[in-house]
């Protein structure tokens, strides 16, 4: 195998789980290729059972944790893994949709494996992503057949008919967000001297929701990002608004600027590059971060998890 392929594997219980799984990395060890695992919870060890002695030449990771935010698994997953073994084709199994993500993270994670394809397109590398049929939903498995130009289930590999252009895709799941609480505390500022004002303003706001510690410094380096962004490439005047649901504390920025580049913030720039990490760094902290474009320009959420053993 050469270039790039993306499959989709369909599956309905452990066994076939494990068998597809290990089949596809008994290629990258049989090539003496570096291969990852990156999913959720306790499928790594179905996985690591089925490959026996072998899987100590997997490298596995957890995706519940090193893709909890969908927008962060391909520059610090994937593209991570890539680069590591740069000139080397890579083996890589990556289940960001399992049973248990929420309703408002379902796009996010539909978009991201649409983009894999655009991010991908000419590197040397295979990526295998797990869709279990039998407790996802009828929608998700048909996106799977959507976002992946190839599928896979015990009774063999097709090319997906349904698989249309990556980009195109991925903006067909930019969908608008739910709507922002009455309640909801809001902030507006204008311009890049507004940002120590509007740091103060989250500060007090997450501090009586009960962000602390580290996640309250994550959120602080991720919205300033975001809004020194509103302050650079738009009129530089921008609403911030801030609330709690389901155990998160969400910011939401509004301004009038436009995202052109469907890419932002899933690939790193170069290293000598002095702009075009903000998202990329909303990405990094953030447990979800979902983009919405719309004619008055562009709504930015993130959410951070107000849960004990993360703050």
């Amino acid at each position: 195998m050469t270039g790039f392929d993306h499959i989709g594997l369909l599956y309905r219980d452990e066994d076939e789980y494990a068998a597809g799984c290990a089949a596809f990395l008994r290629q990258a060890l049989a090539a003496e290729e570096p291969a990852m695992v990156a999913v959720p919870g306790g499928n790594g060890e179905l996985i690591r059972a089925r490959l026996g002695s072998d899987a100590h030449r997997v490298v596995f990771r957890d995706m519940s944790v090193a893709g909890r935010n969908p927008g962060r698994i391909i520059p610090s997953v994937l593209l991570a893994f890539l680069r590591e073994h740069a000139g080397r084709r890579v083996w890589i199994i990556g289940e960001p949709i399992w049973d248990g993500r929420s309703e408002i993270e379902y796009p996010a994670c539909a978009q991201h494996e649409a983009l894999i394809n655009a991010v991908f397109a000419a590197e040397e590398a295979a990526i295998l992503c797990p869709y279990d049929v039998a407790r996802l939903t009828p929608e998700a498995v048909a996106d799977a057949h959507r976002t992946h130009p190839v599928m896979q289930d015990t009774t063999g590999v097709w090319d997906s008919p349904a698989y249309t252009d990556p980009i195109e895709t991925a903006a067909a799941f930019d969908v608008p967000l739910p709507a922002t609480p009455p309640s909801a505390a809001a902030y507006r500022f204008e311009g890049l001297r507004a940002l120590p004002a509007l740091r103060a303003f989250l500060s007090r706001e997450a501090l009586a929701a009960g962000l602390g510690g580290r996640r309250l410094t994550e959120m602080l380096i991720a919205v300033n990002e975001l809004a020194t962004n509103t302050g650079e490439y738009t009129e530089g005047t921008g609403t911030v608004t801030v609330w709690t649901e389901h155990g998160t504390l969400v910011c939401q920025i509004d301004d009038g600027g436009r995202i052109a580049d469907p890419l932002a913030g899933r690939v790193p720039p170069p290293d000598h590059a002095t702009h075009g990490r903000g998202l990329l760094v909303a990405h990094e902290f953030a447990d979800l971060v979902r983009i919405h474009r719309h004619p008055r320009g562009t709504s930015i959420r993130v959410h951070f998890a107000l849960s004990p053993e993360q703050a």
